[in-house]
């Protein structure tokens, strides 16, 4: 009898291990993908045509703590798929881009601050980043060159801040979504079938849009436009006034 006793108390003491592994590791995979803080953030203070309510941000500015401190604790690895990454980064670079300027608010524009993309402030897990390293060493090395209207520089000029957090399951939709409306967005970019005048977006970062050596294949996968592709190219003057 004792031996029995003793075997089944090792089979619960394995029954309990298994179940509290399998708790955790949804926890995990909760917390991991669980941008509800960010998404109600969004939706209090950036509006839908993108425009970012810094002055009452700054006055309430433990609201943002919070949700940096959720993303502080994640820490990306190897066993996230592409669009949890994707999600994960595009959602940190522009919460931080935020406290970024709440930091040094008021100005009037972000390059008022001295090396703003540079400035290692972002603390991951152990590590401390700046906006630049998540842009180019991160997000640009994953082939996707629809970050570039995802990520928001907190200028006029840059893509609008969408009110609504990234997650994994609808990245696909969310960054088409970003990247026809940026396009649409006169003030940022003007298309017709023979003559473009475009963001600087698209100079700085041209390699990134050449599919198949051309630009315009890009472009016409989410312009209302079909553009020729023998279309003349400008590109327009940025404004870096805040998007306030």
């Amino acid at each position: 009898m004792m031996e029995v006793g003793v075997v089944n108390q090792k089979m619960m003491s394995k029954f309990y291990s298994f179940i509290f592994c399998f708790f955790l590791l949804l926890t995990i995979q909760a917390q991991k993908n669980d941008y509800s803080l960010w998404n109600n953030f969004l939706k209090k203070y950036v509006s839908n045509e993108g425009q970012v309510d810094y002055k009452t941000i700054k006055t309430y500015q433990g609201n943002l703590n919070i949700v940096l401190q959720s993303l502080t604790k994640t820490i990306p690895d190897e066993n996230w798929s592409k669009n949890e990454k994707l999600a994960f980064w595009i959602n940190a670079y522009n919460a931080f881009t935020i406290k970024l300027i709440i930091d040094n608010y008021p100005l009037k524009s972000i390059k008022d601050i001295q090396k703003p993309w540079d400035k290692k402030f972002i603390k991951i897990g152990s590590n401390t980043i700046s906006l630049n390293y998540i842009e180019h060493d991160i997000l640009r090395k994953m082939d996707e060159p629809r970050i570039h209207f995802a990520i928001v520089c907190a200028s006029n000029s840059c893509p609008k801040l969408q009110n609504e957090a990234f997650i994994a399951e609808k990245i696909d939709s969310q960054l088409s979504k970003a990247t026809s409306e940026f396009l649409s967005d006169s003030s940022k970019n003007n298309i017709s079938k023979d003559h473009l005048e475009l963001s600087k977006i698209f100079q700085w970062f041209s390699k990134d849009f050449k599919e198949n050596g051309s630009m315009i294949k890009f472009l016409n996968k989410y312009s209302d436009i079909e553009i020729s592709e023998h279309a003349k190219i400008k590109f327009k003057d940025y404004n870096w006034n805040l998007n306030d």
